[in-house]
């Protein structure tokens, strides 16, 4: 499949310019990060910031305007932004009020808000957030707060975006966005599979007359497969899964959402919901206001959601407050008259691909000596980074593979893309001579520019094991033991995944665990010890049901595929192990 684009490394970058001077009217863009603003926002209230990946529009950018966010934070193609980004947006519009985050329940976005809303209560602003797990056959209602939020992210912001503007708390308006939350259910199916800009074969395979049922926003396969049904068929079996978990009753009064994944027609989702009315009037339960449209896509994905809200009459009343932007308006506000060259913040425009095709170029390599090295000197653990860096960067394509079988395909391209920023930052520290500050700004690195779960854990697997450690111009075997072990704690603290789960720590808890049994016979002895106990944690994913991540939602269709997180942390403890011993291969 083509798609109407310049290079793959500038879609978001491109996208967004294009996005704010199309709508200049109404928004302006953050000068430093992918965030979109609105210039119509309300004064003296919460703010409202809402994000996740790119990809999905008119989700997260098209939703925000006056009577909705005053602000989206936007990550990477079908990757949530990173903590910075989402810490800028937010800076930019908080009021002195408070700002409330709402975003959909997934892995990266959950570690990287929760990462955003620390840096912004460490500047004393407070904060809450309020994650949507709309979608019923991702989790059990027993396990609901580890459902995933698809389309049912348009009637929580409409809620949310109503509260903040009536004046009310931060605590009020978490409270009344909760209970949007908690009242809306949505369930999902797929008719053809989604493909990433860039990449030349879709997220996954779909014979023809099967459709996937139980789909998330990110292109990832369904909970499972079934023959092709009609209309009626479908929406039948779709709104009784709704009704049986959200326990309506006669009387009830629902708003309703037919939305398309992308490129299922408006006409398509107008049969759907003929059914759907036909079943609410059987059931007896209200339809107090209906939308058929593309709200949360999915690329060109074929397949459509149901999701119904229901009302009681605090939320009718938020509800019916009127909301203005390009994509999404309520009642008669129409934010015409905006001089179109307004540009409250007064900046330009500064973007910067996620990834780069032509800036991966090997760094030049100098170690300080020949042969196997027994400590690891500032510049010795610079190089070494570097190389990893570039090992990486060639392993792009492989990466993006794995990730493709069970998860969206952005994992190859945000560890690509988060490597090409250590080595920019790592190229500018050539005169540092402590240890510590070369690992610590590595990780911080990516973790401030790569989104997605990746972003987070894999910062921490330099940035938090180095972080506050006294300053050392060499380490040993059993300083890095220890440094690495911090790094898992940190990591397993943020992300409470442990072996079995199909995480990375299935790779980083056994190498870890060979690193102390081996640091006391030296440094190369010890990485081949964590090299081989990483390889082997990696062949054990494929025996494991997913627990994290977009996987989670395969169960068993799981088994048999390596994890790419875990995959890439045996490539980094391989590319230290390489390095050590002098065995460079890139």
């Amino acid at each position: 499949m083509r798609k109407i684009i310049n290079s793959p490394d500038h879609v978001v970058s491109e996208m967004m310019e294009g996005f704010v001077s199309a709508y200049n009217r109404y928004y302006e863009k953050h000068p430093r990060v992918n965030g979109v603003i609105s210039k119509q926002r309300r004064k003296d209230k919460v703010a409202l910031v809402i994000g996740g990946g790119s990809g999905h529009e008119p989700i997260f950018t098209g939703f925000v305007g006056r009577g909705l966010a005053d602000a989206a934070a936007c990550g990477n193609i079908f990757a949530s932004p990173d903590p910075n980004t989402i810490y800028e947006t937010a800076k930019a519009v908080d009021q002195g009020k408070g700002v409330i985050f709402v975003y959909g329940c997934y892995a990266g976005d959950n570690l990287n808000f929760d990462m955003g809303e620390e840096f912004l209560n460490d500047d004393g602003i407070a904060t809450a957030h309020v994650r949507v797990r709309d979608d019923v056959v991702s989790a059990p209602k027993d396990r609901i707060k580890d459902r995933r939020g698809i389309a049912g992210d348009v009637f929580v912001v409409k809620i949310a975006g109503a509260a903040c503007d009536a004046g009310l708390s931060l605590e009020e308006v978490t409270r009344v966005t909760e209970k949007a939350r908690d009242n809306t259910r949505s369930i999902g199916v797929a008719t053809a599979p989604a493909q990433l800009p860039g990449i030349d074969k879709p997220i996954f395979e779909l014979p023809e007359g099967k459709i996937e049922y139980g789909m998330g926003l990110h292109g990832e396969k369904g909970v499972f497969r079934t023959e092709w049904q009609d209309a009626d068929v479908l929406a039948k079996k779709m709104y009784s899964q709704i009704m049986e978990d959200a326990n309506l009753k006669i009387g009830d009064e629902v708003c309703v959402l037919v939305n398309s994944l992308g490129s299922t027609t408006i006409m398509e989702l107008a049969i759907v919901y003929r059914k759907i009315k036909q079943l609410l009037s059987r059931d007896g339960i209200k339809v107090h206001d209906t939308d058929l449209n593309n709200y949360c896509t999915s690329q060109e994905m074929g397949g459509f959601s149901i999701t119904l809200l229901t009302l009681d009459e605090e939320l009718k009343r938020y509800y019916d407050m009127p909301c203005y932007c390009p994509f999404y308006a309520k009642g008669e506000l129409t934010g015409v008259g905006i001089d179109e060259d307004e540009n409250e913040m007064g900046t330009s425009i500064e973007t910067e691909p996620e990834f780069d095709e032509n800036d991966i170029d090997a760094s030049e390599i100098v170690r300080s000596k020949k042969g196997e090295l027994t400590v690891l000197s500032a510049a010795d653990t610079r190089n070494m980074l570097l190389y990893i860096a570039d090992k990486i960067i060639a392993k792009k394509p492989y990466l993006t593979e794995l990730d493709s079988a069970i998860g969206d395909g952005d994992h190859g391209i945000g560890m690509a893309g988060g490597m090409q920023k250590v080595k920019k930052k790592l190229l500018k520290m050539e005169a540092e001579t402590n240890v510590y500050a070369i690992f610590e700004a590595a990780g911080k690195s990516m973790l401030l520019s790569m989104g997605g779960a990746s972003g987070v854990i894999f910062g921490c697997l330099y940035f938090a094991g180095a972080k506050d450690m006294n300053a050392k111009s060499e380490i040993s075997a059993r300083e890095l033991a220890l440094m690495e072990r911090k790094s898992l704690a940190a990591i397993q603290e943020r992300g409470k995944a442990d072996i079995g789960d199909k995480t990375m720590v299935d790779a980083l808890l056994p190498a870890v665990e060979a690193m102390e049994s081996y640091c006391d016979k030296g440094l190369a002895a010890m990485l081949r010890a964590a090299e081989d106990a990483a390889l082997q944690g990696v062949e054990n994913t494929k025996n494991y049901q997913a627990k994290f991540g977009r996987a989670k939602a395969l169960m068993e269709r799981a088994i048999g595929h390596q994890d790419a997180g875990a995959t890439s942390v045996w490539l980094i403890i391989q590319g230290m192990r390489e390095f050590v011993e002098d065995k460079m291969t890139v």
